[in-house]
């Protein structure tokens, strides 16, 4: 006897980041993330409510007093429907937005109830990511030249043809160093490792390997969606001082422990979207059409491991009538 397929929870959710990414395009170049991220979150938070979920959002945009919408803790979504965690970054790359640079995206992820890693006064997490082929592989407790050696020894490859991708920070210079003494190309990225993290894991794209530390929010969201692909992130909290090291511990945090992508996110129906603001190894940014603009979406599901690409048209005159949302 077959069974009926349930709901796949991604295509609902691409219609919420592709609002998010229409409204935060306005802002592009204009040298104001926080009106790009503002725009982004208002309309995140307008398409949720029509998403048939009981949601609790889990990664957002901080503490109630500190964000009046998509905070911790929040309840997004129609009430009705699977009872969710939900992650969300309106608008991964603020900066970049402002800047008008590459790989700006929004993104939300969906797991079942209370299955999603909640980071608490953990900042910042150090990562690496990387594709199925390589899954088996990595070690974050190694050094960097063993991890690109084993990758490139795992895709059949040299070296020299492994590409890192590693935020632009000072508390990355040895690392950035002994990387290209191993002979890997470095890939430096202002802001933003959502997307290098998910790219990483789908062929194609370039991106090998990230590597580094970054946001633990993002770190939870980037394990979402590898979830979805097949391939692995590794992290451990990073703490920025030595109060917030006793906050960590005191919560009973290990901080020598390595935290799998099933350990940032446990559940086993896992649903990302992610659609492009600006261009690039991951996806699209937005485009001007005559009628409106265009969109370029990745949408995925770990259940079924299926990944679609969804590309859209928008026309603002007929979205303007149906929401409040400014996309013009």
């Amino acid at each position: 006897m077959s069974v009926a397929p349930d709901r796949n929870l991604a295509l609902e959710l691409v219609r919420v980041t592709e609002a998010a990414a229409l409204a935060a395009a306005r802002w592009i170049g204009r040298g104001e993330k926080e009106s790009a991220d503002q725009a982004a979150v208002d309309a995140m938070r307008l398409m949720l409510d029509t998403v048939d979920m009981a949601g609790v959002v889990v990664i957002g945009e901080g503490e109630k007093d500190e964000a009046p919408m998509l905070f911790n803790g929040e309840r997004v979504g129609s009430g009705t429907g699977p009872p969710v965690d939900v992650a969300v970054d309106p608008l991964e790359g603020t900066r970049l937005t402002a800047l008008g640079q590459p790989n700006a995206i929004a993104v939300i992820a969906v797991a079942e109830r209370d299955t999603m890693f909640f980071p608490g006064a953990a900042v910042y997490m150090d990562k690496i990511a990387c594709g199925e082929d390589a899954a088996e592989v990595i070690d974050i407790t190694a050094t960097p030249t063993e991890n690109v050696q084993r990758v490139a020894e795992a895709k059949g490859v040299d070296v020299r043809q492994i590409s890192v991708v590693v935020l632009e920070r000072e508390r990355h210079e040895s690392l950035i160093s002994e990387l290209r003494e191993a002979g890997a190309k470095v890939n430096l990225i202002r802001d933003g490792d959502v997307a290098p993290s998910i790219a990483a894991a789908q062929g194609g794209t370039g991106v090998d390997l990230l590597m580094g530390i970054g946001g633990t929010p993002e770190g939870v969201i980037s394990a979402a969606a590898i979830k979805c692909l097949g391939g692995a992130l590794q992290g451990r909290l990073w703490p920025r001082n030595e109060d917030e090291r006793r906050q960590l511990i005191d919560a009973g945090h290990d901080l020598d422990r390595v935290l799998t992508t099933d350990d940032l996110v446990a559940g086993e129906d896992v649903f990302v979207a992610a659609t492009g603001v600006t261009t690039g190894a991951l996806l699209r940014g937005v485009r001007v059409t005559p009628a409106g603009a265009a969109t370029d979406s990745i949408v995925m599901r770990s259940r079924s491991g299926t990944v679609r690409r969804i590309a859209a048209e928008h026309a603002f005159a007929k979205l303007s009538q149906l929401s409040a949302v400014e996309y013009g």
